[in-house]
C-alpha cells in the first residue's frame, strides 16, 4: 500500500521512519517534507504540496493510488482536511473538523470538558479586553498566577502565564490591541493556574476504543530550569516516571473514555491520535489541554519505543477493530533533544549550512529527525527554528540523554542553540 503523510516537521519525519519499516508499505510520499525525509530514500519521497493545500493533496492521493493518508500538524485538521477526504472515499487517519475543535477552539475543549467532567483548571472565556480586564482586577493577588490562552490555533504558542496583576493587564493589551496571536485571540480563555509536573499520555482511537502509547514529557521553554518563553517544544523524554500505573489508570478512567464517549454522543466518534498534555499533582491529573494529532518533539521519543507495526495500527484506527490489533513497546527509554536556530523562538536566520559529523551509535540507537532543514544546491541547510531533533534509545534515561548530547555535540551549524537539562526532573 503507498501512504501519504501531511507535514514537514520531525514528527512527519518519524513517522515516515516507522512507517517505511512496514513490509505492507510500498511507497511512503511526504507533504511537502524536509531535508530529512529528501535524503531518506528508498520508499521515501518528498511531494510539493503544502499541508493546507487540501484539495491538491486530494487529488495527488487519488492520481498516486495512496491506500492511506496520515495527517501530522493540526492546521489541515481545523480546515477540515479528514473530512474532505472522507468524502471521496479516502483513508485517513485523524478526526473530522468537528472533534478537531478539542485542540482547534480551547472554549470549545474547555466547554466540552465541563459538560462530561473531565478534570481540569477552571475558567472564563472573554471577548473583550475590556471584559477580560475587569475579571483580571477583580481576583486578589492570592489568585496568581493566571493562564491566559488564545482560543485558536497558535502553533503551541498561544499562551501566557502572568506571574501578577500587572502581568496579566500587559498580556491582555498585547493580544487586544497589539494582536500578538491574531484571530486566533479573538476568543480568550482565562484559566486558574494548575501546579504539579506536565506530561503528556497519547491514544490512538478507532471512535470506540483505543491503544496508549508510552507517557512522555516535553521541555516548552527555551531556557534551562524552564525559563523565558514558550516555544514548540526543545526536547522530550518517555516514558514519564510521573506517570505511575495509578495515574495512567486515572487518566484513561477521568478523561479519555469519558473523552471518547463524549465525542460519540455528539456525533463526532474520535478516530486518530489524541494528545492529552497533563498536570499532575500529588498523583491525581487534570487536564492543561488536548491535542488532536500526536505532539511534536514527543513523537520523536514515543514512535521508536514502539515494538509493533505502525502502519498496521493506523489502518485499523481507520477501519475499525484496533483492539485486535498487537500494540507492543520496547523496554527502556528514549530521549529528544532539540536543536534550534539561534534566537528562535524570536526572530532567526534560515540559510545555514548544516553539517554532521559521522555517527558513532548504532542507527537503531540514535536518530536524527529533521524539522527545519532543506536540501539547496545539494547541501543542507536551515529552513525553521527548530531544525533537528536528535533522539537515543538505551535502558535508562540516563544512558538515552548521553548518547543524544554526544550526537548533538556532532552537529553543527552557525548559531545552533538546544537546551542542555533535557531529563533532568526525571533524573
Amino acid at each position: 500500500m503507498n501512504v501519504l503523510i501531511i507535514g514537514s516537521g520531525a514528527r512527519e519525519h518519524a513517522f515516515a521512519r516507522a512507517i517505511a519499516a512496514s513490509g505492507r508499505v510500498e511507497r511512503v510520499f511526504v507533504a511537502p517534507g524536509n531535508g530529512g525525509t529528501a535524503l531518506m530514500g528508498g520508499k521515501v519521497c518528498n511531494v510539493p504540496l503544502k499541508a493546507v493545500q487540501l484539495q491538491e493533496l486530494l487529488a495527488f492521493a487519488r492520481e498516486s493510488g495512496i491506500g492511506l493518508t496520515v495527517v501530522g500538524p493540526e492546521q489541515p485538521l481545523e480546515l477540515g482536511l479528514v473530512d474532505l477526504f472522507r468524502k471521496a472515499d479516502m483513508k485517513v487517519v485523524g478526526p473530522v473538523q468537528a472533534a478537531a475543535r478539542l485542540e482547534s477552539s480551547k472554549v470549545f475543549s474547555k466547554e466540552f470538558m465541563h459538560r462530561y467532567g473531565i478534570p481540569t483548571a477552571g475558567y472564563r472565556v472573554f471577548c473583550s479586553k475590556e471584559s477580560a480586564e475587569a475579571h483580571i482586577g477583580s481576583l486578589g493577588e492570592e489568585r496568581f498566577p493566571q493562564v491566559i490562552k488564545a482560543s485558536g490555533l497558535c502553533a503551541g504558542k498561544g499562551v501566557i502565564v502572568a506571574a501578577d496583576r500587572n502581568e496579566a493587564l500587559l498580556a491582555l493589551g498585547e493580544i487586544f490591541d497589539d494582536r500578538i496571536f491574531g484571530s486566533a485571540a479573538d476568543e480568550v480563555v482565562i484559566e486558574e493556574f494548575l501546579r504539579g509536573q506536565e506530561a503528556s499520555v497519547f491514544a490512538l482511537c478507532d471512535g470506540r476504543g483505543y491503544r496508549l502509547f508510552l507517557s512522555a514529557q516535553d521541555h516548552k521553554r527555551i531556557g534551562e530550569g524552564d525559563t523565558g518563553k514558550n516555544t514548540g517544544g526543545m526536547g522530550a523524554y518517555a516514558p514519564a516516571p510521573v506517570v505511575t500505573s495509578e495515574v495512567m489508570r486515572k487518566v484513561e478512567e477521568r478523561i479519555i473514555r469519558p473523552t471518547l464517549q463524549g465525542m460519540a454522543e455528539e456525533g463526532y466518534p474520535y478516530t486518530g491520535f489524541l494528545y492529552v498534555g497533563l498536570m499532575i499533582d500529588g498523583g491525581e491529573p487534570s487536564v492543561v489541554e488536548f491535542n488532536a494529532r500526536l505532539g511534536d518533539p514527543e513523537t520523536q521519543v514515543v514512535l521508536p519505543l514502539l515494538k509493533s507495526d505502525l502502519f498496521d495500527a493506523l489502518l485499523a484506527s481507520v477501519e475499525g477493530g484496533l483492539d485486535a490489533v498487537p500494540f507492543e513497546m520496547h523496554p527502556g527509554s528514549a530521549a529528544t533533544v532539540v536543536l534550534a536556530s539561534g534566537g528562535y523562538p524570536d526572530a532567526f536566520e534560515t540559510g545555514r549550512t548544516i553539517t554532521i559529523d559521522p555517527a558513532e551509535e548504532s542507527p537503531d540507537e540514535v536518530m536524527i529527525f529533521h524539522a527545519g532543514t532543506a536540501l539547496r544546491d545539494g547541501r543542507l541547510v536551515t529552513s525553521g527554528g527548530r531544525v533537528l531533533s536528535v533522539t537515543a534509545l538505551g535502558s535508562t534515561l540516563q544512558e538515552c540523554l548521553q548518547k543524544a548530547y554526544r550526537a548533538v555535540d556532532r552537529i553543527h551549524f552557525e548559531g545552533a542553540y538546544c537546551r542542555r537539562d533535557i531529563g533532568a526532573k526525571a533524573l
